[in-house]
């Protein structure tokens, strides 16, 4: 594919959070008009720091940032600033310009169909759910058209047909894109080159080709260097031997052994570090509270109807061992119900008593971002030693530095791994899990399923990943669209 001049220069880029600690190092990278790229690397490698960069949230410790002269630049934002609660649809989506645009009307309606959601232009924001937030905040950057569009993780809200439609509307998207995502499949239907984050060398590699072709090319240069590293181990043992023999036999021969131990020192300076992007973490066991009593008893469960809340019959005792789905349309509350039953203030609902909750919400606000890592993993270890506490972490790839790290300075991948950490350390008789693969890499995604599948508490589950689902042992299944 053919592309313009150069809209996005890094040159010699620095940042880092922690002093002496830098995130990018000296990072040279280049992207042309109209390209589609893929911003790819380990959690915590950079990501979304690198977006920041680009809309000027930040500034490079060292180097510059270049953008193209009058290029226009549109993120979409993770959550609505409280002033834009009060707003209605459509005085939202006319803040995003900065001049009177009097075809606002069909321009929402179209940018609505891309993300695959339907509402009155007269709706107040508040008054939609956090999916249904999402995709509205999706659509504001949509709806702009900008030069540059920065996309940082645009299918976690939404459904099959919304992903769909999304991917359709960025195949034709003839302006330069940049986008965050561990959906394979769906950045592989557009995307034309890959930047990739390199946590161990803090630089940024580029490559050219869709993603899947560039994925396998990664493997292969891992494969490479480990193919590499072991040639160079067993030279080396070798060549350790002879020169301690050598040694041991005294007079010359003791300067043909301080030669090769010259020889095994640049043999040791060949041998490439194992990269960080190539850890995934292991297989883990999350282990439940022993209950004999029923973990939820539903009578009725809440959901929106024309925007209303309604109260629908449904019974089910949830007992250790059962795995409950729930499923629907974004909007009818299946967020709202998971919050209210945790809470404790679901009117139909209730979770027995002196049963333990693992709960994961897609927002992580269940977690105290002022405390560190360790602590919060801490705050819910009981009986645990020290040693238990960071070994839990270190299946999650959150080791050292992490641990002291406060909670909300952690990328959002890294929150997720941190609280399947707690629920290893929880014990839990009962996980609520709210899109619990949003921000995980993909590469932890069927480690995850595996260890939810054996998992043997009771289990409620919102995903708007089937694949991910299916791969999950489902005992009993809700749609809340059609009781």
């Amino acid at each position: 594919m053919a592309h313009g001049n150069v809209i996005i220069r890094f040159n010699e880029v620095t940042f880092g959070y922690r002093h002496n600690r830098p995130l990018l190092n000296e990072v040279d990278f280049s992207v042309r008009e109209g390209m589609k790229v893929t911003i790819m690397g380990q959690n915590g490698a950079g990501k979304s720091t690198l977006f920041k960069l680009l809309t000027g949230e930040i500034e490079p410790l060292d180097g510059a940032v270049v953008i193209e002269k009058d290029a226009s630049i549109a993120i979409a934002k993770q959550v609505l600033a409280r002033e834009q609660l009060e707003m209605t649809v459509k005085e939202f989506f006319e803040s995003m310009f900065d001049r009177k645009v009097y075809d606002i009307d069909p321009k929402i309606a179209e940018i609505l169909d891309v993300v695959n959601l339907h509402a009155p232009t007269d709706r107040l924001m508040k008054t939609f759910s956090g999916g249904q937030q999402a995709r509205l905040l999706l659509a504001s950057a949509l709806i702009q058209k900008p030069d540059i569009l920065l996309l940082d993780e645009p299918t976690n809200n939404l459904d099959k047909a919304g992903i769909a439609h999304l991917t359709n509307y960025l195949k034709e998207y003839d302006k330069t894109l940049l986008v965050i995502s561990h959906d394979a499949d769906f950045l592989n239907a557009f995307s034309d080159g890959v930047l990739y984050l390199d946590s161990f060398t803090k630089k940024v590699e580029q490559y050219v080709g869709n993603y899947h072709k560039v994925v396998e090319e990664i493997k292969r240069r891992l494969e490479r260097e480990r193919s590499q590293n072991a040639r160079l181990e067993k030279d080396i043992a070798n060549r350790k031997e002879q020169a301690n023999f050598f040694a041991q036999k005294g007079g010359k021969l003791r300067n043909v052994a301080a030669t090769m131990k010259e020889k095994i020192e640049e043999l040791e300076e060949d041998k490439v570090d194992v990269r960080q992007e190539d850890k995934t973490i292991p297989n883990f066991t999350i282990e439940n509270q022993d209950i004999s009593h029923p973990a939820v008893r539903f009578e009725s469960v809440g959901i929106v109807k024309g925007h209303k809340p309604v109260e629908k019959k449904f019974d089910l005792v949830l007992r250790k061992k059962m795995h409950l789905l729930i499923s629907g349309p974004n909007g009818i509350g299946k967020s709202t119900l998971l919050e209210s039953l945790y809470n404790g203030t679901a009117k139909g609902a209730k979770i027995e008593s002196d049963t333990i909750v693992g709960y994961y919400r897609q927002d992580f606000s269940t977690l105290d971002f002022d405390a560190t890592a360790y602590d919060v993993l801490r705050d819910v270890a009981k009986d645990a030693t020290d040693q238990d506490v960071r070994a839990a972490a270190a299946r999650f790839l959150i080791t050292g530095e992490l641990l002291a790290t406060k909670v909300g300075a952690l990328s959002e991948g890294q929150k997720g791994l941190l609280s399947f950490a707690r629920f290893l350390l929880m014990k839990p008789g009962l996980l609520i899990l709210d899109e619990p693969t949003n921000h995980i890499n993909f590469r932890h995604l069927p480690i995850i399923a595996k260890a939810l599948d054996k998992y043997e508490g009771a289990m409620i589950l919102v995903s708007h990943m089937p694949e991910f689902v299916k791969q999950i042992r489902i005992d009993e299944e809700i749609d809340l669209g059609k009781i």
